[in-house]
C-alpha cells in the first residue's frame, strides 16, 4: 500500500517562505508522476506543480516564480519549496503521485499565510 506522508506547512508571514516535503513509503521511480495540489476553503482541488520521472516540471501559473518542485530519489521524498507566500498561498496543500491509472493521496498539510 502506497502511503505518502506531508511535512513542513505552518504559519508564515507574507513574503516569507516555507518548504513542504513529501515522503512516500517505496520508491519514487514507481510512479509516473508525483505533484502537489492545494486546496483553499471554499475552492475546488489545484494542481501546484507536477514532477515527472525523468524530472519534467509544471506548475500553476499563480506559482510561477515564486514555487519549485524538486525530488530526491534516493529518500524517496519531493519538495516543494515555496517564496514570496501571499495570502492567496493560504490553503491546505496534498502530495499526489500517479502509477497508470491510479491516484495516490497524502493526508494533507496546512498552509497559513497571515500577518
Amino acid at each position: 500500500q502506497v502511503q505518502l506522508v506531508e511535512s513542513g506547512g505552518g504559519l508564515v508571514q507574507p513574503g516569507g517562505s516555507l518548504r513542504l516535503s513529501c515522503a512516500a513509503s517505496g520508491s519514487i521511480f514507481d510512479f509516473n508522476a508525483m505533484g502537489w495540489y492545494r486546496q483553499a476553503p471554499g475552492k475546488e482541488r489545484e494542481l501546484v506543480a507536477a514532477i515527472t520521472t525523468v524530472g519534467r516540471t509544471n506548475y500553476a501559473d499563480s506559482v510561477k516564480g515564486r514555487f519549485t518542485i524538486s525530488r530526491d530519489n534516493a529518500k524517496n521524498t519531493v519538495y516543494l519549496q515555496m517564496k514570496s507566500l501571499n495570502a492567496g498561498d493560504t490553503a491546505v496543500y496534498y502530495c499526489n503521485a500517479q502509477r497508470g491509472i491510479h491516484d495516490y493521496w497524502g493526508q494533507g498539510t496546512q498552509v497559513t499565510v497571515s500577518s
